[in-house]
């Protein structure tokens, strides 16, 4: 998807993804960090990471006995992840620390 987007957007144009992460076997598994990753490694700068707070997320009712038959604590947000596509030829040096996920060097 990373690809396509930037192939399509002309550049100096935005790409919003609102993603949030899921439980597979009772386990959190981060689905966030990837995509984002996916988005940097295409070129895309990551101009904001807005999270969203999930509306009516309250473990109330049946949400609290499922969590707990279930041994899990409800997600409570999403990440509005928004990436801009470098112009053509623009210094994106200052940036630098926008296009790439923290690693160590």
């Amino acid at each position: 998807m990373a690809k396509e987007s930037i192939r399509v957007l002309k550049p100096g144009k935005y790409c919003a993804i609102l993603i949030g992460d899921t439980r597979r076997n009772k386990h959190y598994v981060t689905i966030t960090p990837r995509v984002l990753q996916a988005f940097l490694d295409v070129g895309f700068i990551l101009k904001e990471d807005i999270i969203k707070k999930q509306w009516r997320c309250k473990t109330t009712g049946f949400w609290t006995n499922k969590s707990k038959e279930n041994n899990f604590l409800l997600i409570m947000h999403e990440h509005l992840f928004i990436f801009r596509k470098p112009e053509l030829d623009e210094k994106i040096g200052k940036f630098r620390e926008s296009m790439k996920w923290w690693q160590s060097e």
